[in-house]
């Protein structure tokens, strides 16, 4: 789908026209996707505003936010939702930081953590938790029971890089108003050309300094194996999108209704 020329916002992208069952397709304007709003300029990127968001959902930690706080559109209302809560537990119990590109800034100390294959394995058991883990249910819970809302209004949902923990908020949203599962990959890994350039100056830094451009990869981009993780894990613990909307996020049928009512097409 469309990315914004946004200078201001990174992958500020409609999820509206993508494709659904039935011959329908997700109603634009009303669902987008980003990374951080903290360089929000209304001055500098003045069709943002055109497109009224009334509602901001901000999955980032609370170092993140307090780090580089959103400038939220003008009239628009913030709910903070937080997937990670400073780390989810992946495989072991260890804790996982929100921010792993932060780990990027040491060479030596992205070989020790993430070198031969372990950031490919490690963000895919981040991608479970987002499934399963208490912060991330709570999380989503609160997003999409704002899309439910009556007067929810267009609605843009966002983290950081607006890849993983925005990229399985869009993936859950698409095939629950009824993309298949081709579909929900193909949007997933659209935005890798926007995170790639937004993120250029950081993987030159790691790469100069002789680190290994694979492990940047791994962690700024996005990859099959990180979205196939997410999904596997959603059918074997609740057999598919609307079981565990349901049941995981406490999301009443009613409101599912709602949502396709208002983002169908």
């Amino acid at each position: 789908m469309p990315q914004f020329d946004a200078s201001t916002i990174i992958n500020l992208r409609d999820l509206g026209g993508i494709a659904l069952t039935g011959n329908s397709a997700v109603r634009p304007g009303l669902l987008l996707r980003s990374g951080q709003l903290d360089r929000l300029d209304p001055a500098l990127d003045p069709g943002v505003a055109a497109l009224g968001i009334h509602t901001v959902v901000d999955l980032r930690t609370e170092h993140e936010r307090r780090e580089r706080p959103d400038q939220v559109p003008e009239g628009a209302r913030l709910i903070v939702a937080d997937v990670m809560a400073d780390g989810v537990a992946a495989a072991g119990g260890d804790r996982v930081p929100a921010r792993l590109d932060s780990v990027l800034g040491n060479p030596a100390v992205a070989e020790e953590h993430l070198g031969n294959g372990k950031a490919e394995k490690l963000i895919s058991d981040v991608y479970r938790a987002f499934v399963t883990s208490e912060p991330a249910c709570s999380a989503y819970r609160l997003l999409f029971s704002a899309l439910a809302e009556p007067d929810c209004g267009p609605l843009l949902f966002h983290c950081t890089a607006g890849k993983d923990r925005t990229g399985w908020a869009a993936t859950v949203a698409l095939l629950l108003l009824g993309a298949d599962e081709a579909t929900v990959m193909e949007e997933y890994l659209s935005v890798n050309p926007a995170v790639r350039a937004a993120f250029a100056p950081l993987i030159d830094r790691f790469t100069e300094a002789g680190g290994d451009p694979e492990i940047a990869d791994a962690v700024l981009g996005v990859r099959p194996a990180y979205l196939t993780a997410a999904l596997e894990q959603m059918h074997r613990s609740h057999g598919g999108v609307e079981s565990y909307v349901r049941d995981a996020l406490g999301i009443p049928d009613e409101a599912i209704d709602r949502v396709r009512a208002r983002c169908v097409a």
